[in-house]
């Protein structure tokens, strides 16, 4: 029965992993544009922080 446990329990993970990474695709498309991706995503390619912002390294 454990195996079953375990494969349900990686079965909900992988799941919610991929209503994730469906969210923030529909987030990018041309349908729908959410700034905070994209500004997110602007920075991180470019090194920038914003003056409100902490970096911890």
């Amino acid at each position: 029965m454990q195996p079953l446990k375990n494969l349900s329990q990686k079965s909900r993970v992988l799941q919610a992993d991929v209503a994730q990474s469906e969210n923030l695709t529909r987030r990018l498309s041309d349908t729908y544009l959410d700034l905070d991706p994209l500004d997110q995503q602007a920075r991180d390619m470019l090194g920038m922080i914003r003056a409100d912002e902490i970096v911890i390294r």
